[in-house]
């Protein structure tokens, strides 16, 4: 019976998993639809101020609000910094880059994450995983297009840059789940980030168009019901289970392209994305067979 109920778990997991990957992919194809109209800083903003007050209600619902407080101050802050920037810069990216080709650049953040684990975590990445990451480095590359023309696009770079502020903020989540609740570390990134990418949107904030008041909303729920079937999937699954799921966004991302901008990746791109999705699934079986004191 209590094998069974571990198998539950699993497949609860992965459904949670897939998802946080479909709603994920929605939000960012409405961030996408508002590139032609709105400068980065302010899709950033708005993406915030959307769903604040999703999780102001759902903080009221758990009855959360004295855990608000019971922080570790300065990683929230690094985490709102990094926040304002990770989004910054891929909505820079969405505006150049098809989503597929944007995903599949950005998925180098688990290897990202794998490398810092051993400077700010003080863990050890096996030489497998040293492996894994180089391969997945490769798919970069290839997904990238390097030429003699110039290395890579400034978009590719601003995905590239993302992914590591991801990787960074992703490490401080770990630091800060020691200690911080889970609705306390969601609202105050949704908080930081609406305050200072406001802030910097301020001076050339383009008025919001009616007509966008649905992607707007369509921004926070996606956004919102993502950020938590993504926790529920961690919470109930081991991390080797459900992370190599995460790639299903790559699916999503290529029938939203056809789908709304009629647009599909050529083969680097399927090659490339190919070689990180092996290499990251890879990277998640060899450290669920790792002994637990040695897991990144």
């Amino acid at each position: 019976m209590a094998h069974d109920s571990k198998n539950d778990n699993k497949r609860r997991g992965i459904l949670m998993m897939l998802a946080a990957c479909l709603f994920f992919s929605l939000m960012d194809a409405a961030m996408k639809r508002l590139t032609d109209d709105y400068p980065p800083m302010q899709i950033t903003a708005m993406r915030a101020i959307s769903g604040l007050p999703l999780i102001l209600l759902y903080v009221h619902w758990r009855s959360a609000w004295p855990g608000l407080l019971k922080i570790r101050w300065p990683l929230h802050g690094l985490r709102a910094v990094l926040g304002v920037t990770m989004l910054g810069l891929f909505i820079f990216a969405l505006k150049h880059l098809p989503l597929t080709e944007a995903y599949s650049l950005f998925f180098i953040s688990p290897f990202a994450i794998a490398a810092l684990s051993i400077p700010l975590l003080g863990e050890r990445v096996a030489r497998a995983s040293w492996i894994a990451i180089s391969v997945g480095l490769l798919g970069v590359l290839v997904v990238l297009k390097p030429s003699g023309h110039g290395l890579v696009s400034w978009a590719g770079l601003a995905v590239l840059a993302s992914a590591l502020c991801y990787a960074v903020s992703a490490v401080s989540v770990r630091l800060l789940s020691r200690t911080d609740s889970a609705e306390s570390m969601v609202f105050w990134m949704l908080l930081g980030v609406s305050l200072l990418a406001g802030m910097l949107s301020l001076r050339g904030w383009v008025p919001v168009r009616v007509e966008h008041i649905g992607l707007l909303a369509i921004l926070g729920v996606t956004g919102f019901i993502g950020q938590l079937t993504i926790t529920e999937a961690f919470r109930i699954a081991p991390a080797a289970t459900v992370t190599p799921f995460e790639y299903s966004a790559l699916a999503w991302s290529l029938g939203l392209d056809g789908l709304i901008w009629q647009t599909l990746p050529d083969a680097r791109v399927y090659l490339g994305a190919a070689i990180i999705v092996a290499s990251g699934v890879y990277l998640a079986r060899h450290e669920a067979g790792l002994p637990e004191a040695e897991r990144p």
